[in-house]
């Protein structure tokens, strides 16, 4: 996420963003998030598709039980802390050995944003995951486009990005880093609202190199949800 502070004029729809907690039930946990508009701005707010895009993990649209999963652009982390929350919650419905063999592989949850951020998403990270589920997760510094080299090429199963496509300058970075997280079984879901004729530009390039498809639309919020896939090879031909 940009990190982009606003006055406190902006107006009326703002003033959630100006609240230091934003609470939230998701897992059968309560979530208190902790923002902070004035210091890092949008990175800094719950965004509605950030609340649309974890109700719909909850809603089991997509199987967390063993995923290695990545938030991008995270923030305040709350799609991270849910996906943390439910890949937990699943596994703990397999049987024991299979259970622990999940547990002691690596991460399941890998939460990301840039440098600056990092702090203030780690803080939110520990006070809304439980030590065994922490242990699971890791905060890690991710700037699109450039330190890719600390990621393996196609390391996770599923891509998560809230918000995320909403400044043109990044769409070349985000593209080529999403790119490099797939593989050709990898499963994207970016939730947005379609604010300006570029962020339907961005779906377009998106759908130069992926199978994109929108499987949710939350009226109340105005929020899509859109899935991306790697085209297979022989599509192309």
């Amino acid at each position: 996420m940009a990190l982009v502070p606003y006055e406190e004029t902006a107006g009326v729809g703002l003033q959630t963003f100006h609240k230091p907690l934003a609470t939230f039930s998701f897992a059968n946990h309560r979530i208190q998030i902790r923002q902070d508009w004035r210091q890092l701005g949008v990175a800094a707010v719950v965004w509605d598709a950030a609340i649309v895009l974890s109700t719909y993990l909850e809603m089991g649209a997509v199987e967390l039980r063993g995923c290695s999963a990545v938030e991008l652009g995270a923030g305040t982390g709350l799609v991270g802390i849910v996906a943390a929350l439910l890949a937990l919650k699943s596994l703990f419905r397999r049987p024991l050995l299979v259970r622990c063999l999940l547990l002691s592989s690596g991460a399941h949850v890998t939460i990301t944003d840039r440098k600056v951020a990092l702090e203030f998403l780690k803080s939110n990270v520990q006070a809304n995951l439980p030590p065994h589920i922490q242990s699971k997760v890791v905060v890690k510094e991710l700037t699109w486009g450039q330190n890719l080299g600390s990621f393996s090429p196609g390391e996770f199963d599923l891509i998560l990005g809230a918000d995320i496509i909403y400044l043109e300058e990044t769409f070349t970075d985000l593209l080529q880093t999403l790119e490099h997280l797939c593989s050709n079984h990898s499963v994207i879901l970016l939730a947005c609202r379609i604010r300006y004729e570029r962020d339907n530009n961005f779906l377009a390039m998106l759908e130069r190199q992926f199978t994109v498809s929108k499987v949710h639309y939350d009226p109340e919020k105005d929020v899509h949800i859109y899935k991306a896939q790697k085209r297979n090879q022989r599509e192309d031909l």
